[in-house]
C-alpha cells in the first residue's frame, strides 16, 4: 500500500526553496532514460505526485503516451533523506485538477508561468524505495 507520510510531503514540498529539486526520469520512444530537474514537484494525494510542465511543448509530455513509467528522485544529504519514486505518469485536461496542480506548485514555479501556459502531469506512485530498500509498494 502506498501512503505518503507527511515527512515525505513536507521534504518534497520544500525541495525547490531548500535549494534540493528533485529530478524526473522518463522513456522516450527509443528506449533511451530522459532526466530532469523539476521544482514543481509535489505531493498531489496520499499516493501521488504531481509536476507543473510549465513548458506545454517539452519533451516529458510527449514521452508518457508511449511509456508512463517515471522514476523520481528525492536526496536531501544533509538531512539524511532520500527517496526514489517509481509510477506512472498522465498529462492531466481536466481543468479543476490541473488548476489545483497549478496551483499547489511552488510560488516560484507559479511565478514562471504565471499565464498558466503549462501542463499538469499527475505520478500514481506505485513504489517508494529509500535506501535500496522498498519502503513502500502497490
Amino acid at each position: 500500500m502506498i501512503e505518503l507520510t507527511e515527512e515525505m510531503r513536507t521534504a518534497v514540498g520544500n525541495a525547490l526553496e531548500d535549494k534540493l529539486p528533485m529530478i524526473a526520469t522518463s522513456v522516450g520512444e527509443d528506449g533511451q532514460p530522459t532526466l530532469s530537474f523539476y521544482g514543481s514537484i509535489h505531493v498531489h494525494s496520499a499516493d501521488q505526485l504531481a509536476i507543473w510542465v510549465r513548458t506545454p511543448t517539452a519533451g516529458l509530455l510527449g514521452r508518457i503516451p508511449n511509456n508512463p513509467h517515471m522514476a523520481l528522485l528525492y536526496r536531501n544529504p544533509a538531512a539524511q533523506l532520500g527517496w526514489q519514486f517509481h509510477g506512472r505518469a498522465r498529462q492531466i485536461e481536466d481543468g479543476d485538477e490541473a488548476r489545483r496542480v497549478y496551483d499547489e506548485s511552488p510560488q516560484l514555479e507559479r511565478d514562471k508561468d504565471a499565464d498558466r501556459l503549462g501542463r499538469a502531469v499527475i505520478i500514481d506512485v506505485d513504489r517508494v524505495i529509500a535506501r535500496g530498500a522498498v519502503v513502500m509498494e502497490r
